[in-house]
């Protein structure tokens, strides 16, 4: 009986701790919607309290991680002549080819004229490149709330996606969790067994 006790409390200790933790894992994230279960309302840790875990992720997005400054640092790297060219040459193709309509104007819209009025103009702006990127910086400084965007698209994000996000990050850690529950469950049995020898 002693042999069996030394087998069974480990293994009934096992048990427990793996379905313990297993059960605690699977409760982070599920029900997604609050349901009752004798007396108890159960509503998984995630999806109750997603609307804090969204306004703690803005924060820190917003105060930490993203800031304006960092989005003008961006636009200061492009290239921004190809963007201007062609957006030039959308913006006037139509009035162009009104303009070679007219009889006397026409004449003098050659492809050339219209190739040097295009690269003026481009010029012209980027001689004023900073000035762009001044404006831009303090439109983005008034405008952009990032930590406002952030808590609103992580608030709105299906708990089923945000669910599947985490356990694809996390999966090993979590299995980690009930494995050690398991772990943990067989040690106290065998410590239980070493109490019953001596004190019992």
């Amino acid at each position: 009986m002693d042999s069996a006790l030394w087998i069974i409390s480990p293994c009934v200790g096992a048990v427990i701790g793996y379905v313990t933790n297993s059960i605690a894992v699977v409760m982070i994230f599920r029900p997604h919607q609050p349901r009752g279960l004798l007396g108890f309302r159960l509503h998984g840790l995630v999806p109750k309290r997603q609307a804090d875990l969204a306004k703690k992720i803005g924060e820190v997005v917003g105060t930490h991680l993203v800031a304006h400054e960092d989005l003008v640092a961006v636009f200061e790297r492009i290239d921004l002549r190809p963007m201007i060219e062609g957006l030039l040459e959308h913006a006037l193709d139509k009035k162009v080819a009104e303009l070679r309509k007219l009889p006397m104007v026409g004449a003098f819209l050659t492809e050339d004229r219209i190739a040097d009025l295009r690269g003026g103009i481009v010029d012209s702006i980027l001689a004023h490149r900073e000035v762009i990127v001044d404006s831009l910086e303090a439109g983005l400084e008034s405008n952009l709330d990032v930590a406002g965007i952030v808590e609103e698209k992580v608030a709105a994000f299906p708990t089923e996606r945000l669910e599947s996000l985490i356990l694809e990050v996390s999966r090993r850690e979590l299995r980690a969790i009930v494995v050690w529950g398991a772990i943990l469950g067989a040690v106290i049995g065998v410590l239980q067994v070493v109490l019953v020898e001596i004190f019992g």
